[in-house]
């Protein structure tokens, strides 16, 4: 399986760098680019966790319910933390490059586990990832993207909301992976969704909003 995820990063993550240096603006740029970081992560996410499974005696349904939902959102928020740190905390920023990083890692993991079940996977299957693991691993990361346009320059929030920010994003994806896990699939698959379509929801009244204004404003010069 290692082997397989740094094959599969070469063949699908790799082919992407060469359009960093083409795309003509730097917002583009800057979520691929963190695409690509979401692949980086789940190609280390993925030997930290055979360490992990190892270690907790390959039990497969504790660690997946239990410590992979810790280590990977751990994983995924460096480079979101370290983005609202150094460089902005505008949210609208931080909501994109926190889910294009979050869906580059949903890519290379689904591509793994498709390698692994591929005699028995079908499109249902495939379109239940995408709606499912894809999105709760987008969701999870825009989660803590979007908290820290929030908390960054409050420093009495700052360190208490970071942890909250990252608590969150670890149950979610933990309750995640315990409703796959059971008897309650479907319920998994709706989970994402209830995340994702309030926040697309927010984002296109927001746009609109700031495009009516705009345009209010050519029109009063």
């Amino acid at each position: 399986m290692e082997q397989m995820i740094q094959i599969l990063f070469v063949c699908i993550a790799m082919p992407m760098i060469p359009m960093l240096l083409i795309l003509p603006d730097k917002r583009s740029r800057l979520i691929l680019g963190y695409m690509i970081t979401g692949a980086v992560i789940c190609l280390v996410a993925g030997q930290i966790n055979t360490l992990l499974l190892h270690a907790f005696g390959n039990d497969m349904d504790y660690v997946t319910t239990t410590i992979t939902p810790i280590s990977e959102e751990l994983l995924k928020a460096i480079p979101i933390l370290y983005f609202a740190l150094i460089f902005s905390d505008d949210r609208d920023t931080l909501l994109s490059i926190s889910f294009a990083l979050g869906i580059g890692f949903a890519v290379l993991e689904n591509a793994t586990i498709l390698t692994q079940y591929i005699k028995s996977v079908t499109i249902s299957w495939a379109l239940a990832r995408v709606i499912g693991a894809a999105l709760m691993h987008g969701a999870c990361t825009a989660c803590v993207g979007m908290g820290m346009s929030y908390i960054r320059k409050r420093r009495k929030l700052f360190y208490s909301g970071t942890f909250a920010l990252l608590i969150t994003a670890i149950i979610f994806h933990a309750t995640f992976n315990v409703l796959v896990q059971s008897e309650y699939r479907a319920a998994a698959l709706i989970l994402p969704s209830m995340v994702y379509i309030p926040v697309v929801i927010m984002t296109m009244i927001r746009n609109r909003k700031n495009s009516t204004d705009v345009h209010t404003e050519e029109q009063d010069i």
